[in-house]
């Protein structure tokens, strides 16, 4: 997996390459741990990450004490048909869950 990362003032885009699962969450986790403390809002940017889990839901809304400070907020932009899949499932299965509050381009409702 090849992360890059963007720092535009206060903001970060963080872009993983390849899949976003249970193998790849640790090195996307060390990308959070790595970013400088002043940053207070993180962008993923989806458009090259192959495939998404459960794992990427736990990056997405999850937040382990190991990413670093916050508050954050997170967005996400670029959505592959299978992500957007995804955060439709886990809105549909989770309905206090904020999807729709993350995404950044209106990807979402290319799927809807």
């Amino acid at each position: 997996m090849y992360v890059s990362t963007a720092v535009e003032g206060t903001t970060v885009r963080i872009a993983p390459t390849g899949p976003v699962d249970h193998d790849t969450l640790p090195a996307l986790r060390e990308a959070l741990r790595s970013l400088p403390p002043d940053v207070d809002a993180v962008v993923w940017d989806l458009r090259s990450a192959t495939f998404m889990d459960v794992a990427g839901l736990h990056l997405l809304f999850g937040r382990a004490p190991e990413d670093g400070p916050f508050p954050r907020t997170v967005g996400v932009e670029r959505l592959r048909p299978q992500h957007r899949r995804l955060l439709l499932l886990a809105a549909r299965v989770f309905p206090g869950l904020d999807v729709a509050g993350i995404i950044r381009d209106g990807s979402l409702e290319e799927a809807a």
